[in-house]
């Protein structure tokens, strides 16, 4: 089982690329807080993550460096060679759902998009008003 769930904020703006099949995709990093006992300082993880398709789009729209959001995904490593002939080892968070904790204020969205409360994810149905309890 491969599954990760981690919420922190955005280190820097996001930028979304497209694939060569149109396929949104961004690429960021997220700071996690640490547990640390009483009296100590505050530490941090620094996690690479990466984004597709729709919820890409809609994170460089409504998010921007120091909002936090939630990701739910799995890990994945990989490796390359840098410049110096070196190998690296990457470890990186990939999304498959995310989730803005602390979305832009009204009126700073990116693009001609609806209000933040008008957002509704593909994979939930709007409520209607008549809730049965």
């Amino acid at each position: 089982m491969n599954v990760v769930i981690i919420t922190g904020r955005i280190t820097k703006d996001l930028e979304v690329r497209y694939t060569t099949s149109q396929m949104a995709v961004t690429s960021f990093t997220l700071a996690v807080d640490r547990p640390v006992k009483k009296g100590e300082e505050k530490q941090a993880d620094f996690i690479r993550c990466t984004v597709f398709g729709k919820q890409a789009e809609m994170l460089e729209k409504w998010a921007r460096k120091g909002n936090r959001i939630a990701i739910e995904g799995r890990i994945q490593t990989g490796s390359y060679q840098n410049k110096n002939g070196e190998k690296v080892y990457t470890t990186d968070v990939i999304a498959n759902r995310v989730e803005i904790i602390d979305w832009l204020e009204k009126g700073e969205h990116r693009g001609d998009q609806a209000a933040p409360e008008q957002v509704v994810a593909d994979s939930f149905a709007a409520i209607s008003e008549q809730v049965p309890f």
